[in-house]
């Protein structure tokens, strides 16, 4: 009687701990469709000619993203500032770099086509031949220290800040940080808001940030939840723009890292 009443309790307690991890998983999904809802209605002018959000054409993958890979609490969170053009773009998952998202993460939900297409971005999704090299360098990292991608995702998750991705008519890349402020406030406000929800879900101990921009947005939302426990820290963008990223990234992000004391064996 004893033995069974122990079993009992150790079902329930499993039973209860798989009923939380799927519930933050579909409460990221609920946070994800309403930033959907929040930026539907903006408009942009000059010098921004299309705007794209994977979070509507490329949904099925980004909700399996979220669904596979964002279940239960995690020690470490990753943000990213927006979207890169051969990567989430493509794939509706951060940094995704498409041989990583399909053969790495084995995602393979459905992307469609925004309803406005730059001629020059065109939206080709898993059939895309162009590299990200951002997400080529990231999750190049992390998918050498964890060959499975479950492994990673069991305490790490990456987010971007803000959904959306600008072009100008020449089909350049226009980042958020060169867009007016008075045009922004509004975007940041709802991406915000989307950022502290999930941290709040995942619960983690330590925010990174992808760069400079990243870390300051994870300073406002560390702010705004009043948790001085937090740990926030950056580091090295891997874009391919930064001539200290071109020089090693990964290692000099390794030493970053470890000086957060997260190590990799």
């Amino acid at each position: 009687m004893l033995t069974f009443t122990i079993v009992i309790f150790e079902v329930n307690e499993l039973t209860e701990r798989i009923g939380f991890v799927m519930l933050v998983a579909m409460s990221l999904t609920m946070h994800a469709q309403q930033l959907v809802q929040d930026l539907a209605d903006f408009r942009f002018s000059d010098p921004v000619a299309v705007t794209y959000n994977p979070l509507t054409y490329a949904w099925g993958n980004h909700e399996q993203y979220l669904q596979r890979y964002g279940a239960g609490k995690k020690k470490v969170l990753f943000l990213g500032m927006n979207p890169g053009p051969w990567g989430m773009s493509q794939t509706g998952v951060p940094f995704g770099e498409i041989p990583v998202v399909r053969d790495w993460m084995k995602l393979d939900g459905e992307i469609a086509k925004p309803i406005h297409e730059h001629p020059k971005r065109l939206i080709e999704g898993f059939d895309c031949q162009r590299s990200e090299v951002s997400g080529k360098r990231l999750w190049g990292y992390f998918a050498e220290k964890f060959p499975n991608a479950a492994d990673f995702f069991a305490d790490h998750f990456v987010v971007n800040f803000c959904p959306l991705v600008w072009m100008s008519e020449t089909g350049a890349n226009i980042t958020p940080d060169k867009l007016h402020k008075e045009v922004m406030q509004p975007i940041e406000e709802a991406c915000m808001k989307h950022l502290v929800a999930v941290i709040q879900e995942l619960q983690p101990e330590h925010l990174i940030g992808v760069g400079a921009y990243a870390e300051k947005k994870l300073l406002l939302a560390k702010k705004q939840l009043g948790n001085d426990a937090l740990k926030v820290d950056k580091i090295l963008h891997p874009s391919p723009a930064s001539p200290a990223a071109n020089r090693g990234w990964a290692e000099a992000a390794e030493k970053q890292l470890a000086a957060m004391g997260i190590v990799y064996s």
